[in-house]
């Protein structure tokens, strides 16, 4: 009886702290602006800078492939060649690939 009576003793003195202790706890670590949300969104944020950082990278490479292709006319020949197997009506093509390289990406399984 006497530990009851002490626990509640102490109880009554330190209400204020526990309260403000419990509510901290509680607004820190449950809910939507809760320190482990705010951690999910800064490493939310990294990513979404890096794939940022990467498209910006591909537009400057894009743009400068536009602006070639505006200024020289034989690039957009060479394009049309390479990547789509175009040809002028007096020519052939033979397109020569290693066969091992093939069979490498035959072979790869997507898990």
């Amino acid at each position: 009886m006497s530990r009851l009576y002490s626990f509640l003793n102490f109880i009554g003195r330190k209400k204020y702290l526990i309260v403000v202790i419990l509510g901290v706890l509680l607004v820190g670590f449950v809910g939507d602006n809760s320190i482990l949300k705010h951690v999910q969104n800064r490493m939310e944020i990294r990513a979404m800078q890096s794939e940022i950082d990467a498209y910006n990278s591909q537009y400057e490479k894009d743009e400068h492939t536009l602006k070639e292709l505006q200024r020289n006319p034989k690039a957009i020949t060479k394009i049309a060649r390479e990547r789509y197997f175009m040809k002028a009506d007096d020519e052939d093509i033979f397109v020569l690939s290693d066969d091992k390289q093939q069979e490498n990406k035959d072979n790869e399984t997507t898990e």
